[in-house]
This record gives structure tokens, C-alpha cells and sequence, in this order.
């Protein structure tokens, strides 16, 4: 299983657990966007909307440039790969634990038939 810094991760999770940050992310998918953009479908103040980029920057699934007055902002994908990498490992892991549970319930209704 690969290794990662806790920190990262919960970095990460932490951002991803917001349902305001998810949309900033998915907006973002389709391509860069001003800050005052990505604002505009969210009812909140814009400072309160730029507390959700800052902790999305913690985690590095942000980056921001400055233009003049204007901030674009673009998704860093790194971080999303190595969390999905953290979660696959423990798919695997899972995925092998209850094959082997079937196996054995498995194993145990035919012995249980020949008998």
C-alpha cells in the first residue's frame, strides 16, 4: 500500500467534506475561473467564499494567479490522485477480505449440503 503524510490526506478529506468546496472543484474542472466567478452561484459574502479557496489552497487542489485586480484560480488534480490512490489501496485490501469471506461461506454451505 502507498504511503502518504496524514497531514496531506486530512488536508485533503477535510476540503473535500464541503459541499461548496466540491462545486468550486467541479466548476474548475471545466477550466480556470476568476474569483468573483466562481463566487457569483453561492449566496455568501466573498470573504466568506474565500475562506473555501484558502482551505482548498491548504490542500493544494487550488492554485491562484493574480492579474492586475483579478485572481483566477485553477485545480491542482495532484492531491485528487493521491487520495484516490489512498482509497484504492483500501479497496484492494477490503475487496480481497470479503472474497475470502465469501469463499468461506461459500465452502460452508457445501460442506453443510454433504452432509
Amino acid at each position: 500500500m502507498v504511503k502518504y503524510s496524514s497531514e496531506d490526506l486530512d488536508r485533503v478529506f477535510k476540503a473535500l467534506s464541503d459541499p461548496t468546496r466540491r462545486a468550486i472543484l467541479y466548476r474548475l474542472a471545466e477550466g480556470d475561473a476568476a474569483v468573483t466567478e466562481l463566487a457569483a452561484p453561492f449566496d455568501m459574502s466573498l470573504p466568506a467564499f474565500t475562506k473555501h479557496l484558502d482551505v482548498l489552497a491548504r490542500a493544494g487542489l487550488l492554485e491562484t494567479e493574480k492579474s492586475g485586480r483579478v485572481r483566477r484560480c485553477h485545480i491542482d488534480h495532484r492531491p485528487l490522485q493521491q487520495a484516490a490512490d489512498w482509497i484504492a489501496g483500501y479497496r484492494q485490501f477490503w475487496d480481497t477480505r470479503l472474497d475470502r469471506l465469501d469463499d468461506y461461506f461459500k465452502n460452508t454451505a457445501t460442506d453443510e449440503e454433504q452432509t
